[in-house]
């Protein structure tokens, strides 16, 4: 379906103008130029009025001075007529056929931001965004996508803070590479000296009977010496002795005491053997926590890039208005630009392209106070309209070439006007009377 533009406007009597009479251009920049407080915004005013409803009439509708009520008459390019007019300004819509309709008719096609586009281009950065993303259909997904990523980056910045801590108490930590891997237990030293203690002991029993036997030989020997009787059963006796003596003191001379000094310095030393073990334990788990921390860190930025990534393809996949037009962290961007950024040309080619996004039907905008636009961004932003098929009815204070019209007290310059009149009360005349 064509968009719906206006063709041509009527006004009489509506704030600052007195008569004035327009046919817009079809498609491109309709200017109402001229000084201030001549009426240019009046022009604005009214077609809000009419089209978009009694939310729209001015506070002081009626122009000051004058005796008759406002009038308002429109034609669009669908054939409809608009009118206003009367006491109370009353609406009549009607059709090609002569069929009349109301206010719902016209809001099938009126879009509200058209007759007030200065209020979308003023609110805040993300207010347009979430406009963008309502009328593309997406703002819902993206929504979600966006609490996804926030939570994910605040998991990730938690993550990366432990890490941090974990790697900052790992490097203070000191390390002790000659310290045993695992805990000394003084029982355990203790068990193994008494195990050492006891073997020794063994040791000294087999000394000891050594000892034994030879002094058992030398009383022997003194007997055989005093007793010759006795001699022979005494030498045999001397032999066997003398054997087993020998058998005694050969497994004697190969026993080794074992050394229990070192035990017995773990043992005073336990607790700063212990210290440093348990340093090298707390620098060994900080380096796994920091390293565990920082696997988790780079599992959510990788999930985070996987959002961001579903929110572009979403927002490419998207019908948006402007082929360079995209939200990104809930700003508007054209052309890689934020709207602070953006020329007077790609704002208002943003604005009205968002408007006509919202209702396709709607082929026009109003726009109040270009003056603060060069000639330059006036012809750039005209030549799109014209390629858009888009139809803009602004207002500048200039009375320059590059006005369509200029509005003098009320009045289109130019054209032929007569000063509409208070109607004179009648008089009536009585017989007798002067």
């Amino acid at each position: 379906m064509e968009s719906i533009k206006i063709n041509k406007l009527e006004i009489e009597n509506v704030k600052r103008i007195k008569a004035v009479k327009i046919e817009p251009t079809a498609s491109g920049l309709t200017i109402v130029g001229g000084n201030n407080n001549q009426g240019k915004t009046s022009v604005l005013d009214s077609i809000a009025w009419a089209l978009g409803g009694d939310k729209f009439r001015p506070s002081q509708a009626q122009r000051e001075g004058s005796m008759i009520p406002p009038t308002l008459h429109l034609v669009l390019s669908n054939g409809l007529v608009v009118e206003r007019k009367g006491k109370n300004s009353s609406l009549k819509v009607t059709d090609p056929s002569g069929q009349k309709g109301g206010q719902q008719l016209l809001n099938e096609f009126v879009e509200q931001l058209a007759l007030d586009l200065p209020k979308f281009m003023e609110s805040s950065g993300k207010e347009k965004a979430q406009t963008l993303l309502k009328i593309i259909g997406v703002g819902d997904q993206l929504d979600v996508l966006d609490r996804k990523e926030r939570e994910l980056y605040n998991s990730r910045l938690a993550i990366g803070q432990i890490a941090d801590r974990k790697e900052k108490f790992a490097k203070e930590q000191p390390y002790y590479p000659e310290a045993p891997k695992e805990l000394i237990s003084p029982s355990e030293l203790i068990r193994q000296q008494q195990e050492i203690l006891a073997r020794n002991g063994e040791n000294q029993k087999k000394r000891d009977r050594a000892l034994e036997l030879h002094a058992e030989r030398n009383r022997l020997a003194e007997k055989v010496n005093t007793l010759k009787e006795e001699l022979e059963r005494y030498q045999k006796q001397l032999i066997q002795v003398d054997q087993d003596m020998n058998i005694a003191y050969k497994s004697a001379e190969d026993l080794q005491d074992e050394s229990t000094a070192e035990l017995e310095a773990s043992l005073a030393n336990i607790e700063e053997i212990n210290r440093k073990v348990r340093a090298n334990l707390d620098k060994d788990k900080a380096e796994e926590d920091a390293l565990d921390y920082r696997r988790q860190y780079q599992e959510l930025t990788e999930q985070i890039n996987e959002t961001r990534k579903s929110k572009t393809d979403l927002l490419q996949s998207a019908e948006l208005p402007l082929p360079d037009l995209s939200v990104k962290d809930g700003e508007l961007i054209y052309k890689g630009q934020q709207w602070d950024n953006m020329s007077g040309s790609d704002r208002l080619k943003v604005s009205t392209a968002i408007v006509r996004k919202l209702n396709p039907k709607c082929g026009f905008v109003l726009l109040d106070k270009l003056e603060q636009m060069d000639r330059q961004t006036l012809n750039e932003f005209g030549q799109w309209l014209e390629q858009e098929g888009l139809q803009a009815i602004a207002t500048r204070v200039s009375t320059g070439e590059e006005c369509s019209i200029i509005i003098e007290d009320g009045y289109v310059k130019g054209q032929e006007h007569e000063e509409v009149a208070a109607p004179q009360p009648k008089t009536t005349w009585k017989a007798g009377e002067f």
